[in-house]
């Protein structure tokens, strides 16, 4: 272990809890093919409230070469189904953004991250006394709702503060399109607190014997103007149908120009993949 990354365990310990970064012992192997056997694998255990450990690989030039995540070791029994990858994508890609040649990037990253996890993240109440009235209301809503849409999430895509994810589940008829959005925005915090909440679904009825079938298509910009329409589009080209997608963003502060609607796409067309109702270009992701 290299002086600069022996001092960084120790601040950070210092700074939060004890064992917030925890080196393995020297000869661990790791499944990458990226750190040639020579980067000293770290554990990072994310502070409170979420029981979160991702393990780190950190170069021997480090902090003149980027320190590289390569995946979640372990998640608390408090964290919710999907999350740990959530917060996984989060820190590789704040990691990514806050590196810089010659400087030590954990501290930073850790603080943003922070940041990030408190507007995407749900944190849970101090004790039960502090429901509201407009949690109760919340929750008596979810149950007439009915049982939570089978959603497949993309990975979250982090760019200059703001975040991206995407959501996709399978329909029958516009009116569960309509349905699956509301009981989304309805019974996840994280996701009524998005700035922008863009939607799209295609559904092809079964027509009449001898008759050609319905077919519904339509979007929702929710105030990202323009976003709807692309994402529309994209499962256009995709051919894809009795579908619906999420594409949530929460804004961080700084405008990202026509990047948005590329990582919309992008995540967009992740999720629908992983839903399996699309093929993924081979050897690439898109750039929609």
């Amino acid at each position: 272990m290299n002086d600069a990354l022996a001092d960084e365990i120790i601040s950070i310990n210092a700074i939060y809890e004890a064992e917030t970064l925890v080196p393995l012992p020297s000869g661990t192997t790791s499944t990458s093919n990226t750190d040639n056997g020579n980067a000293r694998l770290v554990l990072l255990h994310l502070p409170p409230p979420k029981q979160i450990t991702l393990r780190l690989a950190f170069p021997p030039a480090y902090p003149d070469a980027p320190p590289q995540v390569l995946g979640i070791e372990h998640v608390g029994p408090t964290v919710a189904k999907g999350e740990g990858r959530l917060v996984e994508g989060i820190v590789r890609d704040v990691i990514t953004s806050t590196w810089q040649m010659g400087e030590e990037c954990i501290f930073p990253t850790l603080e943003a991250v922070k940041e990030l996890l408190e507007t995407v993240i749900d944190v849970p109440e101090a004790s039960p006394e502090r429901e509201t009235e407009e949690t109760r209301a919340r929750d008596d809503h979810s149950r007439e709702l009915g049982e939570p849409p089978p959603w497949v999430l993309s990975d979250a895509v982090t760019e200059k503060k703001s975040v991206f994810v995407a959501r996709c589940a399978p329909v029958s008829s516009p009116a569960e399109a309509s349905l699956y959005i509301s009981h989304l925005v309805a019974t996840d915090k994280r996701v009524a607190r998005a700035t922008h909440n863009i939607s799209a679904w295609r559904i092809r009825g079964v027509g009449d014997a001898g008759g050609s079938a319905t077919v519904y298509q339509d979007c929702d910009d929710d105030g990202e103007a323009a976003a709807g329409g692309r994402l529309l589009r994209l499962l256009q080209l995709m051919d894809v149908w009795n579908v619906v997608v999420v594409v949530s963003r929460w804004y961080g502060g700084v405008l990202l120009g026509p990047d948005r609607f590329r990582i919309i796409g992008e995540v967009a067309r992740e999720a629908v993949v992983r839903a399996g109702f699309g093929k993924e270009e081979k050897g690439k992701r898109s750039k929609s």
